[in-house]
């Protein structure tokens, strides 16, 4: 492939990087009379890096994408004549297989551990503005500009939370886009204070303050959990290598005294206060901490396998378990099938093809970690950084929404690039 033609796949992947992170803002702020159309504005953008990747034989089409290709065919003619019906419904659930998992690979083809670090750099550049946003619409009535919703809408785009306080979506069309963010940016500062000679150490304390600030104002239970899962996870992975003890004590206590020192800070209290006040409302209501985790992570996952014969052999149709399939089909945003990644796939797809399909997803996970393991081995410290947030998003992470499909292909074709020149001879194939 020549230079050139690389350059553009590249740049490609990171307009997909940028319109995922601002796609909320041109449908809430700029281009508000657009909103809808503009909810697939990557999808265009995807369709053409395919185009010069054929164009110019990069290949990235492996076994994992054949069986997709072939559960999906299958789901989407068994949609227009068993199932819902819909040809626009059926159109939209089917490009979630087709359009954005194989660019999952075509990132891990082209990008290399050098541009990872790239997109790591410019995530800790973000988030000092993103940080600032949020804490403006934290404090903000949703009346006002910085709170306005979907296509201008001035009853707001916060979520409930609590004290009054609403969960702030910052540039994105949803609060779940604030959560990923925060834990995409997580795995990079993090990384970068084990290996604190390949960033900017001003930027790093910048991106570190956005990150725990994040925390309490983002009124997220879930972003508290993946922090500290990723947290311990990278935590736990240097330990095994003798060269990386010292820094991962410098981890810790940097983040300790930031911490601290936060909490002196009158604007931050208040949003421990809030934050704290909806995790224990949310957990009395949902039965505790251990409750909301295997309910969320665990307990769903087993729940769609146990009821999985009482959904139709070919399920409902592709699309129909998406807020947009239900909106069209029924003119309510609602969940038709399951709020649940597995418990969506198996009611569209049926038992039979939606258990396939969670078993590709669970195996390029398995694979993904066999990798990341080895790589740490060779004193690799990025894979396995990029592996704890991987776990939470590959295997279970909402494909339905938009923006959770935008993050999980990110996260998981920068985890397949993130293995240096080693990748290149590695194949999911």
């Amino acid at each position: 492939m020549s230079s050139s033609k690389n350059i553009v796949l590249k740049s490609g992947i990171w307009v997909y990087f940028l319109l995922l992170i601002f796609e909320g803002a041109l449908r809430k702020w700029v281009l508000p009379e657009l909103s809808n159309q503009l909810l697939l504005i990557r999808d265009p953008l995807v369709l053409y890096l395919f185009l010069i990747a054929n164009r110019n034989k990069v290949i990235f089409f492996n076994r994992y994408l054949f069986y997709v290709f072939f559960i999906a065919i299958i789901g989407f003619i068994s949609s227009i004549f068993l199932g819902h019906g819909n040809l626009i419904v059926s159109v939209y659930g089917f490009r979630i297989f087709a359009i954005h998992l194989p660019m999952i690979f075509l990132i891990g083809k082209v990008f290399t551990e050098e541009d990872v670090l790239k997109i790591g750099n410019a995530m800790l550049w973000i988030s000092i503005p993103m940080a600032a946003l949020i804490i403006a619409q934290f404090y903000s009535p949703q009346t006002a500009w910085v709170n306005r919703g979907l296509g201008g809408d001035l009853n707001g785009a916060g979520f409930s939370g609590a004290m009054g306080y609403k969960r702030p979506p910052g540039t994105f069309s949803f609060t779940s886009g604030t959560t990923s963010f925060f834990s995409l940016l997580a795995v990079f500062v993090f990384y970068f204070w084990v290996r604190t000679e390949k960033i900017n150490r001003g930027l790093l304390v910048a991106a570190t303050i956005s990150l725990i600030v994040s925390i309490p104002f983002s009124i997220s239970r879930t972003l508290l959990f993946e922090v500290i899962f990723s947290f311990l996870f990278l935590i736990i992975g240097v330990g095994f290598l003798r060269s990386e003890n010292r820094k991962s004590a410098y981890l810790i206590s940097g983040l300790a005294l930031i911490t601290i020192a936060l909490t002196f800070l009158d604007f931050f209290t208040i949003g421990i206060e809030v934050f704290f006040t909806r995790f224990e409302n949310a957990n009395q209501a949902e039965g505790g901490i251990e409750s909301v985790f295997l309910d969320r992570y665990l307990g769903g996952l087993i729940d769609a396998l146990v009821h999985s014969n009482e959904q139709p052999f070919l399920g409902y149709g592709l699309g129909y378990g998406t807020n947009v399939g239900s909106f069209l089909i029924t003119s309510q945003r609602t969940f038709l099938v399951s709020e649940g990644e597995w418990g969506r796939l198996i009611g569209e797809l049926g038992p039979l093809l939606g258990i396939g399909m969670i078993l590709i997803r669970v195996t390029m996970t398995i694979k993904l970690m066999s990798w990341s393991w080895k790589a740490l081995q060779k004193e690799q410290v990025l894979p396995w950084a990029m592996l704890s947030i991987t776990l939470l998003v590959l295997p279970q992470g909402g494909w339905a929404q938009p923006t959770s499909l935008g993050f999980c292909t990110l996260i998981s074709g920068l985890v397949i690039a993130s293995f240096s020149s080693e990748k290149k001879e590695m194949s999911l194939a």
